[in-house]
Order: C-alpha cells, then structure tokens, then sequence
C-alpha cells in the first residue's frame, strides 16, 4: 500500500487540465482542497511505481483509477490524503479522516443501527466513538462502492468498533451466497485532533 499525506496545501502543486475543469469558478478554500487531494494521489501512485495521471470522478464522486490500482482519497480541515494498493494485493480500499469531535445533534440516531447506538454506550471514554462510527462507514462506503458498483446507505454495514485501534464491517443486505465480500476489515487512529479510518477487503480465496 502507498499512502501520501498533507495537514496544508503546498504551493506549486499542479491539476490536468480535465481536473482544472472540474473546479473552473469554485471557491479558492475548494480548489486547493481538491488539488493538494489530488497532489497526494500522484504521490501514492508514484510510490507504487506508476506514472502521474488525473484523478476524474464517477458521476457518484469516487475516483477513477488506473488499471489494476484500488484506493480512496479524503480531505477535511487541515487534512488530505491518499491511499492506494495494487489490485491484485487487495479487493477494496477505503479511508476517510474527521474532526475528532462529537457529531452534531440527531446524526447518531441517522446514521447508526440499534445494536451499534448500543455499543457505543459501552465504550470505553475518551475517544468520540459517534464521530468514529460516522468516519469508519465513509471508510466502507468508500471501499465498497467502486468495486461493487452498488451504493450502500449507512446502516446496510453493522461496524463493531473496537478500542485496539480496528474494526469488522458485516454487509447486511446480502444473502449467504452472494460472491462479494460479506465482511471489510478496517483501522482506525486518533491522531493530532482528527479521526483517522481505513476499510479494507481482500479477494476471496
């Protein structure tokens, strides 16, 4: 896996032009986060021995990759990064990064399943596990959805979030001989003010 990382936006930091065009008229503050985003993508491929090339979105907004390279892009206040893994090496990719605070009124009880609102009442203090909750789905959404083609809504994944730093993501909707993966692996960090989660599946067998 490759992963690159910014807490600014550098100067002199470049888009192609088919990207340049996505953001034609956007406010400065957007621009930048989408070019440093994309600063990062061309860092990780190089890593991974690859050539630079643009980062377009789907009409859903996941990036589109170069043949046989899986990964994820995420930015927030103070925070971009990529990831990226060759195709052969794992199925799905996913990660997001948050604001280590509480999440806003009334989102929990959106976003969560019974047993997971359940959980996190449990968990030990210290870590804003309703904003982890939140980022580790991103995270699985973000994996999810490039390789299925399907999009998943917060609660088709039950997370069981664990205080050692991973999770296990279970798929609801699918039955028990779907091929697909039925469960992701993930990882989560606290680190500087921000909730850090990545999501992950291997190819079966």
């Amino acid at each position: 896996m490759a992963v690159a990382e910014a807490r600014h936006d550098p100067p002199g930091v470049w888009l192609h032009p088919a990207e340049a065009a996505l953001v034609e008229g956007v406010v400065e503050r957007r621009r930048r986060e989408f070019t440093t985003v994309r600063h990062c993508a061309r860092q990780a491929l190089h890593r991974l021995g690859l050539p630079p090339a643009p980062v377009l979105p789907d009409p859903f907004g996941a990036p589109r990759w170069p043949a046989g390279v899986v990964g994820s892009l995420t930015h927030c206040d103070g925070y971009r990064a990529a990831a990226l893994a060759p195709a052969a090496e794992l199925a799905m990719l996913g990660i997001d990064a948050e604001p280590h605070a509480p999440l806003p009124d009334g989102v929990l009880d959106a976003i969560a399943l019974p047993a997971e609102r359940a959980r996190l009442r449990a968990a030990p203090p210290g870590t804003h596990w309703d904003r982890l909750l939140f980022s580790a789905k991103e995270a699985v959404y973000k994996a999810w959805y490039p390789y299925t083609g399907h999009r998943l809504t917060f609660t088709d994944a039950d997370l069981h979030l664990t205080p050692d730093g991973t999770f296990t993501a279970h798929l609801r909707p699918l039955p028990a001989t779907s091929p697909l993966p039925h469960r992701l692996q993930g990882r989560w960090a606290i680190r500087k003010g921000l909730t850090l989660t990545s999501a992950y599946a291997r190819h079966a067998g």
